[in-house]
C-alpha cells in the first residue's frame, strides 16, 4: 500500500472520529433521513481532508527546512502560528464555499453573519491533532539522534578496537625477531628449537588476536609456551610461576595479555644469572595477578608503548572493570580482571547489514517505550479537551466524557504494566529472565 493511499484511510478514520464528537456535541445523532447523515457525514470528511492536507504540507514544509540547534522553541512557535492561520483561513474558505455554492447564501450575508462559534471547534481539533504529531516528530527525531550518536560511538569503539588487537600481531613478531638475532649470536642450538616453537606460539598469536576474549586457561598454556621460548635464551636467569589452571575454567580475560606482561617484565628489568628474575602468576580474587621482583635496567630501550597501555585500554573498551597496577619498593604486579560473563564491544551497524539480536530486543523495548507515551500524550491531551467540551457546551447532559476516560485510561493502565511492572505475570523481569536465558544459550553454542 502506498504511502498516499495509507494518508487517505488515516484521514478517513480521523474525520469519522471528529464526526462523532462533533455531532455529538452539537444536534445529536437525530436524522431525518439517511440523505442527511450522508450529507453531514461528508461535510466532516470533507472539512478533515482539507484541514489534515493543508496541516501535513505544512507540517511536511516545515520538517523540510534547515533548523539550527538552538531554533526548537522558534520553530514551535512558527509551527502552532502558521497552523492556527491555515486552519483559520481553510475554515472560512470551506464556510464561504458551501455558505454560497450548497446553501445559496450570498457572499455579503456571510461575511455579515459569519461568527467565531463556526470556527472554534474545527480549530481546536486541528490544533490538538497538529500538536500531537509535533510532539511525536520530535521524539523521533530524538530518537534517531540518539541511535546516531551510538552508532558512531560503537563504530568509534569497535575500530579502535580493531586498532588496538592489530598492533599485537607485528608487535609480537618484531620482538620475536630480535630475540631469534639474539640467541643466534648467542646459542645457534637454542636458536633452532626455539624458530621451531616461535611458529606454534605465532599460530597462536594468529588464532586468538581477532577475539575479544579467551579463557584464562587458554592463556596460561600459551604463557607457558612464550616463557619457554624466553628461557631458551636467559636460561637460569629467569625463574617463573604459573598455575596449571585457572578456579573457574568460565573465566576470560583479553588475549596475549599474559604475553604482553610477561614481555614487559623481561624488557624493563635486569635479568642476568646473578639477579634473576622471579615472575609469579597466580589469581587473586577476581583479579589474574602478574607479578615480579623490581630490579629495573640503567638504560632502558625507548617503549613503542604498545604493551600495558594496550590492555588497559582493550579492557576499557570491553567492560567496566579496570587494570590495577601495584608498584612497590621491590616488586612491580599487575593485576587483570577475569570476567565471567561474555561481553563484547559494540560493533558498527552498516547500513544494509542484519541488526544483531540483542539490538532488535532493545529496539522492540522503545518501540512499545515509545507507543506508551504516544498514547499517554494523547491522553492527557484529548481527555481534559473532552471534558472542557462537556463544561462549555452540554453541561445538563449525561457525563459521557466518562465512557472515553475510563475505557482508553484502561488500556493506558493495561500498556504501561506490559513496559514497566518488573514482577508479576508476564511482567519485565520474568522477559528479562527469559531473554538471558535464551542469550546464554546462544553464547555457549558459541564458545563451544
Amino acid at each position: 500500500m502506498t504511502k498516499f493511499f495509507k494518508n487517505i484511510i488515516v484521514t478517513f478514520l480521523i474525520g469519522c472520529v471528529i464526526y462523532v464528537i462533533g455531532t455529538a456535541l452539537s444536534t445529536g445523532f437525530n436524522y431525518k433521513s439517511v440523505n442527511e447523515f450522508l450529507i453531514n457525514f461528508a461535510f466532516y470528511q470533507l472539512y478533515t481532508f482539507v484541514l489534515g492536507y493543508i496541516n501535513t504540507e505544512f507540517f511536511n514544509y516545515m520538517e523540510r527546512r534547515r533548523w539550527q540547534k538552538g531554533d526548537t522553541l522558534k520553530r514551535i512557535v512558527l509551527g502552532i502560528l502558521g497552523a492556527t492561520i491555515l486552519t483559520l483561513v481553510g475554515i472560512f474558505c470551506l464556510r464561504l464555499g458551501i455558505a454560497v455554492f450548497y446553501e445559496g447564501v450570498s457572499i455579503e450575508d456571510f461575511l455579515r453573519y459569519d461568527s467565531w462559534q463556526g470556527y472554534s471547534f474545527g480549530l481546536w481539533i486541528t490544533l490538538i491533532i497538529v500538536s500531537i504529531f509535533h510532539i511525536a516528530a520530535f521524539y523521533n527525531r530524538y530518537q534517531r539522534n540518539k541511535i546516531k550518536e551510538q552508532k558512531v560511538i560503537a563504530g568509534t569503539a569497535s575500530a579502535k578496537f580493531d586498532a588496538l588487537k592489530n598492533q599485537l600481531d607485528p608487535h609480537f613478531l618484531f620482538n620475536s625477531l630480535n630475540v631469534l638475532t639474539s640467541l643466534i649470536e648467542e646459542n645457534p642450538k637454542n636458536a633452532q628449537k626455539f624458530t621451531t616453537s616461535l611458529s606454534k606460539v605465532y599460530r597462536y598469536v594468529l588464532e586468538q588476536k581477532n577475539k575479544d576474549l579467551v579463557t584464562v586457561d587458554e592463556e596460561l598454556k600459551f604463557a607457558r609456551t612464550y616463557m619457554s621460548l624466553l628461557k631458551m635464551r636467559f636460561e637460569d636467569s629467569i625463574i617463573f610461576e604459573i598455575p596449571d589452571q585457572a578456579s573457574n575454567p568460565e573465566s576470560k580475560v583479553v588475549p596475549l595479555s599474559l604475553q604482553l606482561l610477561l614481555e614487559n617484565a623481561v624488557k624493563h628489568n635486569m635479568v642476568t644469572s646473578s639477579k634473576p628474575l622471579h615472575i609469579k602468576i597466580y589469581e587473586a580474587g577476581s583479579m589474574l595477578v602478574v607479578e615480579n621482583n623490581l630490579q629495573p635496567k640503567q638504560i632502558v630501550k625507548k617503549s613503542s608503548g604498545v604493551g600495558l597501555e594496550n590492555i588497559k585500554q582493550r579492557y576499557k573498551l570491553l567492560s567496566s572493570r579496570t587494570v590495577s597496577i601495584n608498584q612497590q619498593a621491590n616488586s612491580f604486579a599487575v593485576a587483570i580482571p577475569m570476567l565471567t560473563k561474555q561481553v563484547s564491544i559494540m560493533k558498527a551497524i552498516e547500513p544494509k547489514s542484519d541488526f544483531d539480536d540483542r539490538y532488535v530486543r532493545a529496539r522492540k523495548r522503545v518501540e512499545e517505550m515509545k507507543e506508551f507515551y504516544y498514547g499517554l500524550i494523547s491522553y492527557c491531551l484529548v481527555i481534559p479537551f473532552l471534558i472542557f467540551i462537556w463544561y462549555r457546551y452540554t453541561p445538563n447532559t449525561i457525563q459521557w466524557f466518562w465512557f472515553p476516560m475510563l475505557g482508553w485510561g484502561m488500556g493506558i493502565a493495561f500498556h504501561a504494566y506490559k513496559v514497566y511492572v518488573n514482577d508479576g505475570v508476564l511482567g519485565k523481569s520474568w522477559e528479562q529472565r527469559k531473554i538471558e536465558k535464551f542469550m546464554q544459550e546462544e553464547e555457549e553454542q558459541r564458545w563451544n
